[in-house]
């Protein structure tokens, strides 16, 4: 597994670079978030873990910087500041999870598990998120399964973007109103369950293997089935 730590206290780094290396990890560091962004966008990695406060851009800017350019690794942010408000903005910002320091080294590799369980699968690339045999395209805008063109509107592809990116997690109807639709979820319309269900046809109908479930009560999730 390699990773990517983008963190300017020396103490932490050495910590958190030798723990990993004793879990045979391989293991790169930038000590500000400018360097951070260029190691990202020149490498893989199956997990980035930055600080929020950073010489150059900040933790939260560099989160959005990655995602705006399709970088798609999971990333973990690593900060003192634990409110509930900081961890919303942190996660707002397009992180995939948030621990507080200081922490236990166990926690931070129960952490990194979880993450990179969600992205097993997949390949995610600057301008390409994969899952399966289903491939998106982030700056051709075009969806394609097994080769096969998949032809989708604007907001099924924004849809389909959001789930992959959080692929292998439960994502509620009320997240999806938030993210992709930026209102309060209202429990009188379907207008989720009917866009949810455009692009469950669209990338399962015709294929074996079905990537997209509902989770009765909770939302929908989009893996690859054991």
């Amino acid at each position: 597994m390699r990773i990517l730590v983008i963190e300017d206290e020396i103490k932490t780094v050495q910590l958190i670079k030798q723990g990993l290396e004793e879990q045979q990890c391989e293991v790169d560091v930038a000590y500000d978030g400018n360097m951070g962004f260029q190691l990202a966008s020149r490498n893989h990695y199956n997990l980035i873990i930055s600080d929020i406060i950073l010489p150059g851009i900040n933790g939260l800017e560099l989160c959005k910087k990655l995602r705006a350019n399709g970088i798609s690794f999971p990333i973990l942010l690593l900060t003192a500041l634990g409110t509930t408000d900081d961890k919303i903005i942190g996660l707002d910002s397009g992180a995939d999870d948030y621990l507080v320091k200081p922490f236990e080294f166990k926690e931070l590799m129960a952490r990194i598990r979880a993450l990179t369980r969600r992205s097993i699968g997949s390949i995610q690339t600057a301008n390409t998120l994969k899952i399966s045999d289903l491939e998106m395209d982030l700056e051709s805008k075009s969806v394609s399964r097994g080769g096969k063109e998949i032809v989708l509107t604007a907001k099924e592809f924004s849809l389909l973007e959001y789930f992959i990116r959080h692929q292998g997690r439960v994502i509620s109807k009320a997240e999806l109103a938030e993210k992709i639709w930026d209102v309060t979820f209202d429990t009188g319309t379907n207008v989720i369950e009917v866009y949810v269900n455009f692009v469950r046809k669209k990338i399962d109908k015709d294929f074996d293997t079905k990537l997209l479930h509902t989770q009765i009560g909770m939302g929908y999730v989009l893996k690859i089935p054991n």
